[in-house]
């Protein structure tokens, strides 16, 4: 089981790329940054994570700028976005992000995608809530022709354009692992329809460890080796026998989480669950 890292880079917290270079000498398999690019001040969606939204939702940095600064870097650490919200992105420009930083990083990149919650951010960008789905799969498709072909075009409900050309394209190939969030069952279907991996969050919606089994056989039943769709499991306590079970369960991939802050609150962090992964 690998065991990465996630924060919300910040212009108060450790930076990106410090973050990165520490997690790398610990031994993390992967650093993650999230994607929020702005919060309307309306508030009128609930934030799943509970009732109050903490204050680096509307502080985070661009995860591909971030992750970018983190690949120059760096040699061997993952780097993902986790999530990147396509729902509210173009998907030509999303496509040359990603090839750019598995371009700078030698094939590292790990591209996290959701959904989103917020309806209000998704409407700033010309989003419907109600169909965000059926436009991520649909940028998802177009972005794959993209990094595919030297001439692809694409006419789809949502995307549509003739034929171009863009580079670079990504190292990965066909392309970086493309890993699905949300909870069961709809995120795993979606996961399973068109992704690399599955990435639900724990303690939101059923428990990852518990519906393992059934993911596994929907991924079988939908002709996939369920090997090739993988489990990653973000917000996993630090405490061991939260790991341990994790592990036993045969989750593939946990991501733990560190706070915004500082070196001097985010490397302790880092050493105790560098800590963690000798012991496991």
């Amino acid at each position: 089981m690998q065991i990465g890292v996630t924060m919300f880079p910040t212009d108060y917290a450790i930076q990106p790329h410090e973050l990165a270079i520490e997690a790398e000498n610990r031994g993390f398999e992967s650093v993650w940054f999230p994607e929020h690019s702005h919060i309307p001040t309306s508030r009128k969606s609930p934030w799943p994570g509970g009732a109050e939204l903490p204050k680096w939702y509307y502080d985070t940095y661009d995860p591909f700028v971030a992750l970018g600064a983190a690949a120059v870097v760096t040699k061997k650490i993952k780097l993902g976005t986790g999530v990147c919200l396509v729902v509210q992105r173009d998907p030509i420009h999303t496509a040359k992000e990603v090839a750019t930083v598995d371009r700078l990083s030698n094939g590292r990149l790990l591209f996290g995608i959701g959904g989103g919650w917020n309806a209000e951010e998704m409407a700033d960008h010309g989003t419907a809530f109600k169909t965000r789905f059926k436009l991520v799969r649909e940028r998802v498709m177009a972005m794959k022709e993209i990094w595919a072909k030297s001439k692809p075009k694409f006419a789809g409900e949502f995307v549509n354009f003739d034929e171009m050309m863009q580079w670079p394209k990504p190292v990965q190939k066909p392309h970086p692992p493309i890993i699905v969030g949300g909870a069961f069952p709809h995120g795993a279907r979606r996961a399973i329809a068109y992704g690399d991996g599955w990435m639900p969050i724990g303690g939101r919606g059923e428990d990852p460890l518990e519906v393992l089994p059934r993911f596994r056989q929907m991924a079988a039943e939908a002709g996939r080796d369920p090997a090739a769709v993988p489990l990653t499991l973000f917000g996993v306590s630090m405490a061991g026998d939260a790991v341990k079970r994790a592990r036993d369960a045969g989750i593939d991939r946990v991501v733990f989480g560190v706070p915004p802050e500082g070196r001097d609150k985010v490397l302790p962090l880092l050493d105790q669950g560098a800590a963690l992964m000798r012991a496991m």
